[in-house]
């Protein structure tokens, strides 16, 4: 066994610290997100299916389908220096909902925030089902694959119930505040999301903290994983968008949308133990899932950050390009 896989196999026995009664805190702020999320879900978006059919057909496959599937491949390839626990839990991140920042970031890239607002509503709102689906299908092909005896038993119920509990009820409740009270929503929509995100971020900076020894100690071996897999995100996104031939700002909403996923509900999943129970190490996937949800975020903004700066650079060199035109012409 080389090197790499011995190291990735001392992660198998590290736990995360998130404090006392941490997970239900987590589970707390994420369906506190969740709700926040569905304020600003309207019957509107849902009509964006049929108004621009192809840019969120296209979406709804790179997510639920392209990015599972890329992701599996890739672990397939890379067998030889992965665990079986790193390598089911990149598996799970793909099979999670986009992430609640990329309609952010796909604002700031100047995407289609209709369209970005719409697939994570649709991705959201199907992940209760599809999720569960997604993981036990490609879990179990990876370690059929693997030449593994055992076949990974994922208690679709429990996940369905926590699913229901952390995405579903709190989008019923976004909803139907928005359907019934619509002034009110408005007035709350927007601060809610913010604390929502700044919670959020509040609690990966305080668990950065509390388990900063070891990050600094095993960061190292899942760091250059999780680069891959974002990469590969991204271009899945991208790529379908291309191949669609998509418009600019959608093929931006694409990639953000396939490359940002929810990794916060991977650990929510992780650490529930009637999916997981405790004999089970999950060391690898917590890790995995902690430092996705640091990364896709740098990656994200710093994608967007390029987008920005090519497109000054574009605008800048076509403007002068007519100066000259008009110099010439004078």
């Amino acid at each position: 066994m080389n090197q790499i896989v011995l190291q990735l196999e001392q992660l198998d026995s590290v736990r995360l610290n998130y404090g006392n009664n941490g997970e239900l805190v987590l589970s707390i702020v994420q369906a506190f997100i969740m709700f926040g999320v569905a304020l600003g879900i309207k019957p509107l978006h849902f009509k964006t299916a049929f108004k621009y059919p192809k840019s969120v057909i296209t979406g709804v496959v790179s997510q639920i389908v392209l990015l599972p599937l890329v992701t599996f491949l890739g672990v397939c390839c890379f067998r030889d220096y992965l665990t079986v626990t790193v390598a089911l839990g990149a598996i799970l991140v793909a099979c999670c909902p986009g992430g609640n920042v990329s309609n952010f970031i796909s604002s700031i890239s100047r995407g289609n925030i209709e369209l970005s607002v719409s697939l994570t509503a649709i991705s959201t709102v199907s992940a209760v089902i599809v999720t569960p689906l997604n993981f036990s299908l490609w879990g179990n092909l990876f370690i059929n694959s693997s030449g593994l005896v055992r076949e990974l038993y994922i208690p679709i119920s429990d996940v369905f119930k926590t699913l229901f509990f952390i995405i579903g009820l709190p989008l019923l409740l976004g909803v139907l505040c928005s359907a019934k009270f619509p002034r009110f929503t408005q007035i709350i929509a927007k601060p809610i999301q913010r604390i929502s995100v700044a919670i959020f971020m509040a609690m990966v900076i305080i668990a950065f903290g509390a388990n900063f020894i070891k990050i600094i100690t095993y960061v190292k071996y899942i760091f250059v994983i999780v680069l891959i897999q974002n990469a590969l995100a991204f271009l899945a996104g991208n790529t379908a968008a291309r191949v669609m031939h998509l418009n600019d700002r959608d093929r931006r909403t694409l990639t953000i949308e396939t490359g940002i996923q929810n990794s916060g509900l991977a650990l929510m999943l992780i650490f529930n133990p009637a999916i997981f129970p405790p004999e089970i190490t999950t060391g690898g996937m917590e890790f995995l899932a902690a430092w996705w949800g640091v990364w896709h975020i740098i990656s994200g903004l710093g994608l967007s950050l390029f987008w920005n700066c090519r497109r000054k650079s574009l605008y800048d060199k076509t403007m002068a390009q007519r100066f000259c035109l008009h110099k010439n012409y004078i």
